[in-house]
């Protein structure tokens, strides 16, 4: 509660709650694991919420965006770790597989996020579904340019097709959903780990 200028109480956020646009994005991505995109709508998001839908329109332009922000903020988050792993000074072997661990560990941590996401990116306006494909297109070429450093210096074996190893390595990694489990005998850092020390296996001349 707060008090207003004449001394009145009113109604007003407690403290500490979260943020309108970081409560709905978690209420909107539970509704969505619940009863799918397509059957949630965007009073079912704002009256869970709290919040009225003027508030909502003021952070997010639909429910659309709403979707993409779900997985937007997980690239965005991968993208910068991903750059601070590889501008560092080490050796590129060690480069590539602390990217290479990171990406795994991050997508299980936010599987939720993902597998709602890919599971209704069809929905999505044209333009959404453009800018996704981009921003994974870009972290794609960053770890491809990692693996031609280290084929170009004699690292890496360079019989084997650089975009080959990119799309075999995040093909596994987009695969995740469909077997990972929060509960199961490894942790998200442990297959991170693994996934890593099996690329670059693949890679060793």
């Amino acid at each position: 509660m707060a008090r207003s200028a004449n001394g009145r109480t009113t109604a007003g956020p407690a403290a500490g709650a979260e943020p309108v646009p970081q409560r709905l994005l978690a209420v909107a991505t539970r509704l969505f694991a619940e009863q799918g995109f397509e059957m949630t709508s965007v009073q079912q998001i704002v009256d869970a919420a709290g919040v009225t839908k003027g508030a909502m329109y003021h952070y997010f332009g639909s429910k659309d965006d709403l979707l993409y922000e779900i997985y937007a903020r997980v690239l965005r988050d991968q993208h910068a770790r991903m750059e601070s792993a590889a501008a560092s000074d080490a050796p590129v072997q060690e480069r590539l597989h602390a990217v290479a661990a990171d990406v795994v560990a991050t997508t299980a941590a936010n599987l939720d996020d993902t597998v709602i996401f890919f599971r209704s990116m069809h929905l999505l306006h044209a333009d959404k579904q453009a800018e996704v494909r981009a921003e994974r297109r870009r972290y794609h070429e960053r770890v491809r340019a990692l693996i031609e450093e280290g084929q170009f210096s004699g690292v890496f074996r360079s019989d084997k097709s650089a975009d080959l190893v990119v799309d075999f390595f995040f093909g596994a990694v987009h695969h995740l959903g469909s077997w990972f489990r929060k509960d199961g005998k490894l942790t998200g850092e442990e297959v991170g780990e693994q996934f890593a020390d099996l690329l670059m296996a693949s890679l060793r001349p």
